[in-house]
């Protein structure tokens, strides 16, 4: 079996969870963790942290039509490797030690939905309707982003992590464009320390990416 590479997204600056955005504009620097005993990894495994996970890999399949919630076959909908990825994703944290609180908090949207049941089974996780993709806000958006920054800073209890599972761009929205782009690939996680000033640490690939070359965990 292979050792899964574990990518690790360091902030130079701390990025500051407020209603215009993060505070500091440096941009991320992407590094790569051989061996999983990064400070990310050792941060979460005391717990009192936050996942935001970005829903897994979509590569390849229809994009949305509908924008209804209920309507699975008009979603843009997770690839057979973004299943295998999703499950990757829970096998690792399994793997690391990194505790989870229940139940985990997907978005409804299906994508995000189908990332946490694969990763964690159904019965762990709660669906947030507020975690929702942007063109699925509608007038709801300014909710939206609300619920997020209301989510993101909640203090979490020591010795588990929040983890929460959605579309990136109102993450991008509330947390600026420093956690845009490649840095925030599907199926990755960003790293928050929730409180009074909630920052973001870092993002975490826990499963490889399917286009750089997946391979079962």
């Amino acid at each position: 079996m292979m050792r899964m590479q574990i990518a690790a997204v360091i902030v130079g600056a701390t990025l500051a969870l407020t209603a215009g955005g993060p505070v500091g504009g440096q941009e991320l620097s992407p590094v790569t963790v051989q061996e999983p005993q990064g400070a990310l990894v050792a941060r979460l495994r005391r717990g009192g942290g936050v996942l935001f996970f970005r829903h897994a890999d979509t590569k390849g399949m229809p994009c949305d039509r509908s924008y209804r919630i209920e309507d699975r076959s008009g979603q843009r909908n997770l690839s057979p490797e973004g299943r295998e990825q999703s499950r990757c994703i829970g096998k690792a944290l399994r793997r690391l030690g990194i505790p989870v609180e229940e139940p985990v908090l997907p978005g409804p949207v299906f994508r995000a939905r189908d990332t946490a049941e694969v990763a964690f089974g159904r019965k762990r996780v709660r669906v947030m309707e507020s975690l929702l993709a942007d063109d699925y806000g509608g007038e709801r958006l300014y909710w939206v982003l609300d619920e997020h920054r209301r989510l993101m800073p909640e203090p979490v209890p020591a010795g588990v992590n929040r983890v929460m599972v959605g579309p990136r761009t109102p993450a991008i929205m509330v947390l600026g464009s420093s956690v845009g782009g490649r840095v925030f690939p599907e199926g990755a996680a960003l790293v928050l320390e929730p409180g009074d000033n909630p920052r973001v640490t870092g993002i975490l690939m826990l499963a490889p990416i399917p286009d750089r070359g997946f391979h079962s965990c």
